[in-house]
């Protein structure tokens, strides 16, 4: 393929932990996101997409190689995906595009060949292979922000009680409180101004580019004016009911989530409304300080040229749980943490639709392949969206999506492998949501949840142990392992050699 018949530029966008509902749920009303909405109404927003795998490291390995969890095992953050899978940047060089990474993304390298002191395997944020990485902007391990504000005079150093000084919040230290950067100089802004210039001398050739947000992600914390953008007396409180179940039990049977903000004890049972509602408004701040950039990327297309010609993909790694049952961050079985934005906009293709089919992440890298022209390959779980980007109809399309969580270490056991009584290779669960319908099977023995999320959206009450529903755990239940047989690994299940 060359550059005559390349249909033109890539770029796919991720935010971080950020939740469907801001566009297209109960709190888009309270988070001004115009340019999201923008690439809505010039595109196709997906209303019920899905990640299939939670956290961050196994999220980006399934949105990258278009695997289940299953699949690729890159199931934790920190393990490692195999080098004999596939990505959509590896696949994207086959059509002459060099795969450029603005941000991260997870991935820990697979060790196989290396030697033990090789710094790679010192941290989880590894870059996928195929991605050649332009901006460095790690969470944990990054030093390109934290030495863009050293240069301005702030404060990077780690204080005392462990935290790194620029996400202690100004003032009385409350998470609404003012982050000691300005926003012309927060991450958001530094990862921006470091793709547009680096895009800039690129406009003269087909280019691909990932561009990866790391908010709204924790710690919770934002500049003026963003923190205190979003009212909390106005947002609409959490749902707080949680079902009976040992899953439950397990999630709280230890604090956790001192990241969230700066002086949190974990205590996330005990969290009160107020603060709660604090939290959720800066998390929506933090949101909209995105989409003001996006809008600069998207000015950046239009004024340049290169709208008509470039599809832009964007989406979530994963969602957050902020504030539903009591939980914060992703590490849930939950809709809240799976359900994740997904905005397609195809050159060409008719503006302002809207799909209500059940779409997954592993959909994403065979569209954008499809879209480039290239075949997906076999292994690859997930399938086009291309068509419902143009407004065709898709036949044979599915009405479930599978989704997985791992939540032992193989290091330090976990609290639900201490709270469930499980051992490493069966702290998990695998789920299969319908449209009605939502089966949670856990392993070790741990019982099943069952959800109607006709009646119970919310997923506060658990049916499984009900001798009503006892055809419908069982039918969910084949479903579940019809689909998981059907999609083991596929990479050369398809050969018949000497055939």
């Amino acid at each position: 393929m060359t550059g005559k018949t390349r249909p033109g530029n890539v770029l796919l966008i991720t935010l971080d932990q950020c939740v469907a509902a801001v566009l297209s749920g109960p709190l888009a009303a309270h988070c001004p996101t115009p340019n999201m909405d923008r690439l809505a109404a010039g595109g196709t927003l997906f209303e019920r997409h899905f990640t299939v795998t939670v956290p961050c490291g196994p999220a980006r390995a399934s949105l990258l190689t278009g695997l289940y969890a299953m699949n690729h095992r890159a199931i934790r953050n920190g393990t490692p995906l195999a080098r004999h899978h596939a990505t959509i940047a590896t696949e994207a060089r086959k059509a002459g595009y060099e795969p450029l990474l603005f941000g991260y993304t997870d991935i820990a390298p697979d060790p196989t060949g290396m030697d033990p002191e090789d710094p790679d395997l010192a941290v989880y944020e590894g870059v996928a292979p195929g991605f050649r990485e332009l901006v460095e902007m790690r969470l944990e391990a990054g030093r390109e922000w934290p030495a863009h504000l050293a240069a301005q005079g702030i404060d990077v150093t780690m204080r005392d009680d462990g935290w790194p000084s620029i996400y202690v919040p100004t003032g009385q230290g409350r998470p609404s409180d003012p982050a000691p950067y300005p926003a012309e100089h927060s991450d958001t802004a530094y990862l921006t101004d470091r793709t547009l210039q680096a895009l800039s001398i690129r406009a003269d050739r087909d280019w691909f580019a990932h561009l990866t947000y790391i908010r709204p992600h924790p710690p919770l914390i934002a500049p003026a004016p963003y923190n205190a953008m979003i009212d909390p007396a106005g947002l609409p409180l959490p749902e707080r009911g949680a079902p009976a179940h040992p899953f439950v039990d397990a999630w709280f049977s230890r604090n956790v989530g001192m990241f969230l903000f700066h002086g949190h004890d974990g205590n996330n049972a005990g969290m009160s409304d107020a603060l709660t509602q604090e939290l959720r408004a800066v998390y929506l701040g933090l949101v909209a300080e995105v989409d003001a950039h996006l809008g600069r990327v998207l000015d950046w297309l239009e004024t340049t040229g290169q709208a008509e010609r470039t599809l832009v993909v964007l989406t979530a790694d994963h969602g957050e749980m902020l504030g539903e049952k009591r939980m914060w961050g992703k590490e849930s079985v939950f809709d809240a943490a799976f359900h994740v934005p997904l905005v397609i906009r195809v050159p060409g293709a008719a503006p302002g639709g809207r799909v209500t089919a059940l779409t997954e992440s592993v959909d994403v890298t065979p569209t954008v392949l499809d879209w480039i022209g290239l075949p997906v390959p076999p292994a690859m779980d997930g399938r086009s969206l291309l068509g419902f980007a143009r407004g065709e109809a898709v036949a044979d399309w599915r009405d479930a999506v599978l989704m997985e969580a791992d939540f032992g270490h193989p290091v330090q056991p976990t609290r639900f492998m201490q709270s469930m009584g499980v051992g490493l290779d069966s702290a998990g669960a695998v789920v299969l949501r319908e449209e009605r319908w939502k089966y949670v099977h856990f392993g070790g023995g741990v019982a099943p949840m069952l959800f109607d999320l006709a009646a119970d959206p919310g997923e506060t009450r658990d049916l499984a142990g009900d001798p009503a529903h006892a055809a419908e755990v069982s039918r969910m239940a084949r479903r579940l392992i019809d689909r998981m047989t059907e999609r083991r690994d596929r990479r050369l299940t398809g050969l018949a050699l000497g055939a």
